[in-house]
């Protein structure tokens, strides 16, 4: 039996923890001796994990500077490496930091990683050249990263996220308990699932909403996500609400575990990600809407823009609340059984281009390559 081990600081931010747990039970099902590490195991995730695999705790990213830090942090890992004995190290570390790499070099074990965003050039750029250098295999989530990042490497494999169609499917949303607490079930509603921070273009939203529905005025906006990651930022946002008159249309669930009873009672989903920073790799949230069947509007960034390639009349200029505005107004209009013909399409699309088993089963092809 072939043993894989799966590296991630941690399992309780962001999505990588929920796409290597779906990834691992994947090579589990396939008969791999699934091991993982990480630096902590605070969480709800973290503990389904342990119940599940061979779960290692220690601090195995390194000090990078000065280089003797470096090379003893490295090899003190790279024993630790060792001493699990896979076949295949894959990383779903996200930054770029290469000492996790360079342990693996040294305990002579394969190692991989995931490019989950589109960050590159800037202060990072060198550390993402050795980080590359060092990998035997690099999986990318969208077309950008293979043209712009590595046009000419074989090291690539595209390999989208991809989602569990039958758990976020309408049958088993809507059966997945009663209407939000905050929603008026009156109104019609759209639906946001990010993190809360200014790269996710929240503010635009609420703009194009305001604009949107000011002749319907039959419709709500849930904005779905942690407002603890930036205080600030959400208190603008509160302040943006306030301003525009939207204090009983606009809500703030905050964090959900579980968003399928918001999906169940939405009709739209918009992922307004702003064309700056770290963009999107291959967002999951978009995907889970339209396994729910809603009618997805992304901007135009890396990663939405592969997702709604056969759509493009749903996509907006990222940073531009009036064009979502716009792209918003026609559906808006629509009855909900015109918005839920399209929303079937969006199902018909990602079940077909974007399903869990397809992206397990091309993890396995490259793992397979590699061992």
């Amino acid at each position: 039996m072939k043993r894989i081990l799966f590296t991630i600081p941690n399992v309780d931010t962001a999505g990588s923890g929920k796409a290597l747990r779906n990834i691992a039970r994947g090579a589990a099902a396939a008969g791999w001796d699934v091991h993982i590490m990480m630096e902590h195991t605070r969480g709800k995730l973290a503990a389904e994990l342990q119940s599940e695999f061979t779960v290692h705790t220690c601090t195995y990213i390194t000090a990078m500077r000065p280089f003797s830090k470096l090379f003893s942090g490295a090899w003190r890992v790279s024993r630790q490496f060792r001493r699990i004995a896979p076949n295949l190290i894959h990383s779903f570390n996200y930054m770029s930091e290469y000492s996790e790499p360079l342990a693996a070099h040294l305990a002579g074990i394969p190692w991989v990683f995931t490019k989950k965003n589109m960050s590159w050039k800037g202060k990072a750029y060198n550390q993402w050249r050795l980080r590359s250098a060092l990998a035997k295999a690099i999986i990318v989530q969208n077309t950008d990263m293979q043209t712009l990042f590595y046009p000419n490497s074989k090291k690539i494999h595209l390999i989208p996220r991809g989602v569990d169609v039958a758990y976020f499917s309408q049958t088993s949303t809507s059966a997945n308990g009663q209407s939000p607490d905050l929603f008026n079930n009156d109104k019609r509603t759209i639906l946001m699932v990010a993190n809360l921070v200014p790269v996710k273009g929240v503010e635009d939203v609420i703009t194009a909403f305001a604009h949107a529905n000011a002749a319907q005025n039959n419709w709500q906006l849930a904005i779905v996500g942690d407002t603890e990651l930036d205080v600030e930022y959400v208190k603008q946002l509160r302040q943006d609400v306030v301003e525009l008159n939207l204090e009983h249309d606009v809500l703030f669930t905050g964090k959900q575990h579980d968003v399928r009873p918001y999906l169940a009672k939405s009709e739209l989903f918009v992922l307004p990600t702003r064309n700056e920073g770290r963009k999107e790799g291959s967002p999951v949230a978009t995907l889970e809407a339209m396994a729910a069947g809603l009618v997805v509007l992304g901007s135009a960034v890396p990663g939405i823009v592969d997702q709604l390639a056969k759509y493009p009349e749903f996509l907006f200029e990222a940073g531009n609340p009036h064009a979502l505005a716009e792209t918003l107004k026609p559906l808006l209009t629509n009855t909900t059984e015109q918005n839920s013909t399209i929303g079937q399409t969006f199902f018909n699309h990602c079940t077909s281009s974007f399903s869990l088993e397809e992206e397990v089963r091309k993890h396995l092809s490259v793992y397979h390559k590699i061992t």
